[in-house]
């Protein structure tokens, strides 16, 4: 009988292994974000600076709010977009504080996404490290052949669509530092989002200049 792709992915990321599955934006890279060797193995096939935090998935607000500790603008937001293209970078949980996921440490993007197959994932193994399954500076791959040109052996598992998955990054709001600022523009625009904050706060976009 043919295992369940779905499990086997889930079993692959809790015994520390990397694994790729589809999102509503982009492939993920994916691992279990409390083994800090596991991540280690993300941020270096990946080449991920450390300085740049790996955001985390999950299947639910509910779930999110297990390793995040989510204000009122993020409720917000959450009740918005989530299942959807938003991470929304927020403190550390006292589940997530000693988490390898790069960054300050202090904060953590975290996001509910709208893929069925990436749900089913989360849902099987809980919220994981996950980050686009691309070098960092290369385009996100759209095709499993792509992906595995790009990881070969490094990944244990891909779970792949048989179209093309063309999508954009989510975009990114940080919540976990003052004023909400916008970190990266990509699924939903910044009006979008603006228009689910308290009233009078405004969207600050701290987007590198072109």
């Amino acid at each position: 009988m043919r295992p369940d792709p779905v499990a086997e992915v889930a079993e692959a990321a809790l015994a520390g292994r990397l694994v790729v599955f589809p999102t509503d934006t982009v492939y993920g890279l994916a691992t279990r974000p409390d083994d800090p060797e596991a991540t280690t193995r993300l941020f270096e096939a990946k080449g991920r600076p450390r300085d740049l935090a790996l955001p985390v998935l999950a299947p639910s607000a509910e779930a999110a709010r297990s390793v995040a500790e989510l204000d009122g603008r993020a409720e917000l937001l959450a009740d918005a977009f989530w299942p959807g293209g938003l991470t929304i970078v927020v403190p550390r949980s006292d589940r997530s504080a000693d988490w390898v996921l790069g960054g300050d440490g202090s904060s953590v993007g975290v996001r509910v996404p709208a893929h069925p197959l990436a749900r089913a994932v989360l849902a099987a193994a809980g919220p994981l490290a996950v980050t686009s399954a691309n070098r960092s500076g290369e385009p996100p791959a759209s095709t499993c052949d792509g992906l595995r040109a790009t990881f070969g052996d490094l990944v244990a598992v891909y779970l792949c669509e048989d179209r093309p998955l063309e999508g954009a990054s989510s975009t990114v709001v940080d919540l976990a530092h003052g004023a909400a600022r916008l970190l990266r523009r990509g699924a939903l625009g910044a009006a979008d989002i603006a228009r689910f904050l308290p009233a009078g706060e405004a969207l600050l976009d701290s987007r590198p200049s072109p």
